[in-house]
């Protein structure tokens, strides 16, 4: 009795944190559907009790809201891509590769995460400013084309991987570029997709350099046009649905590749 007693206590606590962490993302989709202006004083105001595509149809409306979401693909897509690229072919190097100042290089990059970013925001706009990269895709896509955190995951990984695959793969008169190829690539993959999958969540959910270096409205992400739309219109209905726009790809993303997202975490501090 007392292990069926707990074994209920457990199911109903998982239940009632998974609502409270489902709780924010039902009001987000369900007040989209609801035409209303402002978030009321009533607990279940955002219950919609005439659903209405009105809020999404006003937004597609908006001749602006298409280019949000391309300029939001271009400035995430791309760093997606090169951060799995770059975290690949240095977290080969660090993870195998025997050079002078190899720990010293390695730790000096992970020593530039301690800066914070918003200390290097000022810095940073002087200089797109020379370059005239305000309002341009440069400005968001240059400085995220590879991050530290990605290649010392990628770099765990690596060494975790046996040392005989390699020393076999050289007996076979495997080079440098078959090896990473052929063995490291396909087994440190879900470390890689990680990498992506952080990529892109952090680069399309910016809202705070874009805010700070896209001044012109047709270049906004769809996280500042989805900032400004609220400014301008107040509407909460209308926010909540392009806020469930903008979660569809995150989402979706999350969900093909949770396997090796899972995957990743776990075994990157494993040697």
């Amino acid at each position: 009795m007392n292990f069926l007693l707990k074994k209920i206590l457990k199911y109903l606590v998982t239940f009632f944190l998974g609502f409270c962490f489902l709780l924010p993302f039902l009001i987000m989709v369900l007040s989209s559907f609801k035409v209303t202006t402002y978030a009321a004083l009533d607990p279940l105001f955002w219950l919609p009790t005439d659903p209405s595509w009105s809020n999404f149809a006003y937004l597609f409306r908006n001749d602006n809201f298409l280019r949000w979401i391309f300029n939001s693909i271009v400035v995430t897509v791309i760093p997606v891509f090169s951060q799995m690229f770059f975290a690949a072919i240095l977290g080969y190097i660090f993870a195998r590769k025997q050079f002078v100042g190899r720990e010293i290089i390695f730790w000096t990059f992970m020593a530039v995460i301690m800066i914070p970013s918003q200390l290097l925001i000022i810095p940073k706009f002087i200089m797109f400013s020379k370059f005239q990269w305000i309002n341009e895709y440069q400005s968001l896509i240059v400085p995220e084309l590879w991050a530290i955190m990605g290649v010392f995951l990628v770099r765990q990984f690596m060494q975790g991987i046996p040392m005989e695959l390699e020393e076999a793969a050289r007996m076979d008169g495997a080079n440098d570029f078959q090896v990473f190829r052929r063995i490291y690539m396909p087994l440190a993959f879900p470390s890689v997709a990680t990498v992506g999958t952080f990529a892109f969540v952090s680069n399309w959910n910016d809202l705070f350099q874009p805010l700070i270096y896209m001044t012109n409205e047709k270049m906004f992400p769809i996280t500042v046009g989805l900032a400004s739309t609220l400014n301008k219109e107040g509407n909460f209905g209308i926010e909540m649905a392009g806020a469930t726009i903008s979660f569809i790809p995150t989402f979706l993303i999350f969900l093909f590749f949770q396997k090796y997202f899972t995957e990743g975490i776990q075994l990157s501090g494993l040697k």
